[in-house]
């Protein structure tokens, strides 16, 4: 049995990354249609960070509602501890993993245990240890669900991903190769190596060349930095092509539609199957996790200043147990 309390870090106040707080708080029951998990990992992703300072980068009318105080975290890999009720699909004692919650908000990953709904797990992929699983659910649906829900790349296509080393674009790079797309990344020179033992098949360090000095014909481009500044790739961009924001940006919308270049986008959610799917890719080796740092979970502020300073290679995780 589990213990009666647990560490977890907490916000009582917004604001930067000193207000999260490790403190102990009682073990949560698991809900009908819940399992408790004792987490052995836990990924950051940027919703953690905007929910910490109270959405702040966020145009107003578009800020959730969050009340305090609250747990962050939505990325969770570790063992289930006990079942609620009307679960049988797991077992206690099973791996898994998962993205929790999400977009409605309270995943509470930043602790020793959370209660998780069973269908937004899936069974740990072997190939992956904690970290690395931890590293998948948010970043990795996101990828999956651009690519096969919204977009539904078609084999031969021609991708451009922005941003290409970071948390979501280094899956977009793998996930993309699974349809024999032509990938060209885009991130500073030293995630060349990184990217091309991912498969792209063109490098393009934004420090040195401007993509939209030297790409064209793009059917599908991914964006995961957005900012003022998106508007630069129409160029990149052929007619009858997707632009895909991950991030708010400003893409000069009329423009585009002058040009034939349509956006496509929208917001990742759970969902235990398509996390399974990704278990099974990366177990057949044909996705991988890159890890840019791992924190202990009592260092989460640590680890939310390594994050708001950017240029990540992959992912930053909590290690938990």
């Amino acid at each position: 049995m589990p213990e009666k309390t647990m560490t977890a870090v907490r916000v009582h106040r917004v604001g930067g990354p000193e207000v999260l707080v490790p403190e102990e708080v009682p073990v949560p029951e698991p809900g009908p249609g819940d399992v408790l998990v004792r987490v052995h990992a836990a990924g950051l992703n940027p919703p953690d960070w905007y929910a910490r300072s109270g959405y702040s980068a966020i145009p107003e009318d578009l800020r959730p509602k969050r009340t305090l105080p609250f747990t962050p975290g939505t990325d969770v890999s570790g063992v289930v501890a006990a079942l609620g009720p009307g679960v049988t699909e797991w077992q206690v004692g099973d791996e898994v993993f998962g993205l929790l919650r999400f977009p409605e908000g309270g995943g509470r990953a930043y602790a020793e245990y959370t209660a998780a709904p069973a269908s937004h797990l899936a069974r740990k992929p072997a190939a992956l240890d904690h970290v690395e699983a931890a590293g998948v659910p948010m970043a990795g649906l996101t990828a999956y669900q651009f690519l096969f829900d919204l977009v539904r790349l078609e084999p031969g296509r021609t991708v451009l991903v922005n941003g290409a080393a970071g948390g979501v674009g280094h899956f977009l790079v793998q996930l993309a190769r699974t349809k024999d797309a032509r990938v060209i990344g885009v991130a500073s020179g030293r995630h060349e190596r990184f990217l091309r033992g991912l498969g792209v098949d063109e490098f393009v360090d934004y420090t040195v060349t401007a993509a939209e000095d030297v790409v064209r014909g793009v059917d599908h481009l991914f964006d995961t930095v957005g900012g003022p500044h998106g508007h630069r790739f129409l160029a990149v961009v052929g007619r009858g092509g997707t632009i895909s924001p991950v991030f708010l940006g400003e893409y000069h919308r009329d423009r585009a539609a002058e040009l034939g270049i349509t956006f496509v986008s929208g917001q990742v959610r759970s969902d235990g199957a398509q996390l399974a799917e990704l278990a099974r890719l990366a177990d057949a080796g044909r996705l991988r996790v890159g890890i840019e740092s791992v924190f202990p979970l009592a260092d989460a502020a640590k680890a939310h200043e390594r994050a708001e300073r950017g240029h990540i290679q992959g992912k930053i995780v909590l290690r938990v147990a």
